[in-house]
């Protein structure tokens, strides 16, 4: 968990390169948060050290990042996370399957060390 610090790392532990994909042709609103959810697959992926979840399995608990957006002066961009949660069994989801964590430890650093972008993900 430690060693992966920054997008850059994260590729490093993959072997794949920091090459970000072209997304010159998509709108231009959109391409930041499509950069920040292409970089936070390979984080994740990086993560979770080659376990993948197994959907069949209503057993295996799977964590993704659930955050409220609430505005205060003291957080401007109402982005924090309050907790984390397992999807199961159920095809209903919030998050898809490419965000999501073995464990709730990695989650929460997840969330902690890539706020910034989760917010351009989800806000930006």
């Amino acid at each position: 968990m430690n060693k992966i610090k920054t997008f850059e790392d994260a590729c490093k532990a993959l072997n794949t390169s920091e090459t970000l994909p072209d997304v010159s042709a998509l709108p231009e609103k959109h391409q930041k948060a499509l950069l920040s959810h292409y970089k936070l697959i390979i984080i994740t992926q990086a993560l979770n050290e080659g376990w993948e979840p197994n959907w069949n399995n209503k057993n295996e608990w799977k964590y993704f990042p659930w955050f409220e957006v609430d505005a205060s002066n003291e957080k401007p961009s109402g982005f924090g996370v309050s907790d984390s949660a397992y999807a199961g069994w159920s095809t209903l989801t919030y998050c898809g399957s490419r965000l999501c964590f073995k464990s709730s430890d990695l989650c929460l650093y997840a969330v902690e060390q890539f706020k910034q972008l989760y917010i351009d993900y989800y806000l930006m």
